[in-house]
């Protein structure tokens, strides 16, 4: 199967905010955080957001930030019914080959997300933890 990235746009904002509500609610619940949609909205004009698809199919979107060392990955989410088709392993051999110019590849994920073993599987291990999340990375260098 091929996917592809397209850049989000403004447009695509409600549409990544609310799959990532859907997502992520149960953790939120689950640790007692409070989800804002407006601090969604701040979050998303200050990254870079990418949509994830399979031919004209939208299947999930990626966030990403960086700085001088690493890439982040502030959120990644798919459609329900479109997990386990290979696109999250996919986008993520795609950030790991972005990511080569800064170094590492990073990201959080709330400890209780099964996602952690696929991102285990991709090579990110982790390095650290804060309350509810691990913080995992992995380094990318050119081959």
């Amino acid at each position: 199967m091929m996917f592809n990235l397209r850049a989000a746009t403004d447009n695509d904002r409600t549409f990544a905010r609310t799959l990532t509500y859907e997502a992520m609610s149960r953790y939120y619940q689950q640790y007692g955080l409070l989800w804002s949609n407006d601090g969604f909205d701040v979050a998303w004009g200050g990254r870079e957001n990418w949509l994830i698809c399979r031919e004209a199919s939208v299947l999930g979107f990626i966030s990403l930030s960086r700085d001088s060392k690493a890439l982040y990955i502030r959120e990644l989410h798919m459609l329900e019914g479109c997990r386990g088709l290979g696109a999250g392993s996919w986008v993520l051999q795609q950030m790991a080959l972005k990511a080569q110019s800064l170094g590492l590849l990073r990201l959080t994920v709330f400890k209780t997300n099964p996602a952690r073993r696929l991102y285990q599987r991709m090579g990110l291990s982790i390095v650290g933890e804060e309350d509810c999340f691990w913080r995992m990375e992995r380094v990318c260098r050119p081959s």
